[in-house]
C-alpha cells in the first residue's frame, strides 16, 4: 500500500538509549512503578511554568509600555499593546526547554523524545501537514470572524506590530503549549496506569480537561471547542508518535485569530480575556467538527502507514 502524500516515508534514526525502543509515545515515561508523586511535581512545575513565565515577562515589558503612555492588561489597564503581545508569546514559546527539563531531572529521560518517538522533529511531517491541511484548517478558523465584535481603534504601530510579532513569534508560542501539554503532562498522566490503552484514554481525556480548565471558560461552546480540539491534538500525538501535527494545527489556529484581530479593528484584549457564560456561540462547533475529521482522516490514513509510532518501528523501517 503506498504511502499517503502527506505522511512521510519512515526513515532510520539514531536511538537514544534511556528511551524505550518499543514503547509509544505516551508510555515514554511509563515504569515499573507509576511514580504518582513525581508525576504531580511535574505537573505543578509545568503549571507554574505557564503562570511564572508569562508574569515576569509580562511585567517587564509592562515598565516599558507603562513609559509609552499605556497600560496593558497585566498592570490592571486595558491597552493589548504589540509589546504586551509579543511578550506573551515568547513567555508560552519557553514552556518548549521547561518541559524537556522537568523530563530530564525528574524522568532521567532525554527532552528530546518530546519531539518524537525518535527525538527529532520530522519537519518534512510538519511541511506536508501544512500543505493538506492548512488551507482548509485556515478558513474554517476564520469563520469565527462572522460573529460581532466589538471594534476600537488601533494605531498604526500596534497594528504592524502585533502583524509581525504574530507571524514570528505565534509559531514558537503553540510550540511551547504542545511541548507543556501534549507532550510532557500526556505522558505523565499516561505512566500513571499499568495499562498502555488506560494510560491513552486517560491521558487524552484527563490533559484535555485540565488544560481546558487552565482556560478558565465558563462557557459552554467555548468549553466543548477547547475539549474537543485538545483531545483531538492527543490522539493525533499518539496516533504518528510525536508533536508535528499537532504543532502546525494549533500554530495556524493561532496564527488565523491574532492576525484577523487588528485587520477588523476587534477589541483584541477583551475578546483574549472574555471566556464567560455567552461569550460563545454555536459557530464554535463548526472547527470542533473539522478537526474531528481531520483526526478521522489521520487515524484511517496511518493504519498501516505513515509516522512511526515506536522508536522500534522508526529504527527498522527504510
Amino acid at each position: 500500500m503506498a504511502t499517503p502524500i502527506w505522511l512521510p516515508e519512515p526513515r532510520a534514526a539514531k536511538a537514544i538509549p534511556s528511551v524505550p525502543a518499543d514503547v509509544e509515545y505516551h508510555r515514554v515515561l511509563a515504569g515499573e512503578s507509576r511514580r504518582i508523586g513525581r508525576g504531580i511535581l511535574a505537573l505543578v512545575l509545568l503549571v507554574m511554568g505557564m503562570v511564572v513565565f508569562p508574569t515576569v515577562i509580562g511585567h517587564a515589558l509592562g515598565a516599558i509600555d507603562r513609559q509609552l503612555g499605556n497600560t496593558p492588561p497585566i498592570l490592571g489597564g486595558t491597552d493589548y499593546t504589540w509589546i504586551a503581545h509579543a511578550g506573551s508569546m515568547v513567555s508560552l514559546a519557553l514552556l518548549m526547554p521547561w518541559s524537556m527539563l522537568i523530563q530530564r531531572v525528574l524522568y532521567g529521560v532525554p527532552g528530546a523524545s518530546l519531539h518524537s518517538v525518535g527525538s527529532r522533529f520530522r519537519f518534512d511531517l510538519l511541511g506536508k501537514t501544512l500543505i493538506v491541511f492548512g488551507p482548509a484548517w485556515v478558513l474554517v478558523n476564520m469563520i469565527g470572524f462572522l460573529a460581532p465584535a466589538d471594534q476600537v481603534p488601533w494605531s498604526h504601530a500596534d497594528l504592524i506590530g502585533i502583524f509581525v510579532a504574530t507571524l514570528l513569534l505565534t509559531p514558537l508560542q503553540t510550540t511551547g503549549e504542545e511541548y507543556g501539554v501534549r507532550g510532557l503532562m500526556f505522558r505523565v498522566v499516561s505512566s500513571w496506569f499499568r495499562s498502555s490503552r488506560a494510560g491513552l484514554i486517560a491521558g487524552v481525556l484527563i490533559s484535555s480537561a485540565l488544560f481546558t480548565a487552565l482556560h478558565g471558560s465558563t462557557d459552554l461552546y467555548i468549553t466543548i471547542w477547547y475539549f474537543v480540539l485538545w483531545s483531538c491534538l492527543a490522539i493525533i500525538t499518539w496516533r504518528t508518535g510525536g508533536l508535528e501535527i499537532a504543532v502546525v494545527l494549533h500554530a495556524v489556529l493561532n496564527t488565523v485569530a491574532f492576525l484577523g484581530a487588528p485587520l477588523l479593528r476587534i477589541d483584541f484584549g477583551a475578546a483574549l480575556s472574555d471566556r464567560s457564560s455567552g461569550a460563545g456561540s454555536i459557530t464554535q462547533l463548526i472547527p470542533a467538527a473539522a478537526v474531528l475529521v481531520i483526526t478521522a482522516i489521520i487515524s484511517w490514513s496511518t493504519r498501516k502507514t505513515g509516522p512511526a509510532r515506536t522508536l522500534d518501528h522508526d529504527r527498522h523501517s527504510d
